[in-house]
């Protein structure tokens, strides 16, 4: 299975989570680049997280461009797998960061979030200070 089916079964009840975060960090994702002038990968802020915005292909992008009135301009992208995102992207983020898949998608959405087991232990929120201390 790939990701929007794995995406599709943990929301219809029937996935696994450790198969979700196998093939979410395998996943070449679609990173739209920040039109502000640092050049950086286009984020959003909700309840104190940052969230990168990634998406499984072209045609969910563009839902997003549309949904956010911009779909008339042409985005430019970063294809990025998943792991490397968590693991090389969020820890040169200051803050708690995870990362939003196909958020124009209401029934294909899925975040993931900057907990331990997702993000490396140093970057997230639930993690014991030694453990992030150390790392």
């Amino acid at each position: 299975m790939g990701l929007v089916e794995e995406i599709s079964a943990m929301r219809g009840g029937s996935g696994h989570a450790g198969r979700l975060l196998g093939e979410f960090r395998r996943t070449a994702l679609l990173v739209p680049l920040s039109t502000d002038d640092d050049g950086g990968l286009m984020t959003g802020w909700r309840g104190g997280v940052r969230w990168i915005y990634a998406f499984t292909d072209e045609d969910s992008l563009a839902r997003f461009a549309h949904a956010r009135g911009a779909g008339h301009r042409e985005w430019e992208y970063l294809a990025i797998l998943g792991a490397r995102l968590v693991d090389a992207v969020i820890p040169a983020v200051d803050g708690p960061t995870g990362v939003a898949v196909d958020v124009a998608d209401e029934d294909g959405s899925m975040l993931f979030p900057p907990v331990v087991g997702i993000v490396p232990d140093a970057c997230a929120v639930d993690a014991e200070p030694d453990v992030a201390e150390a790392v």
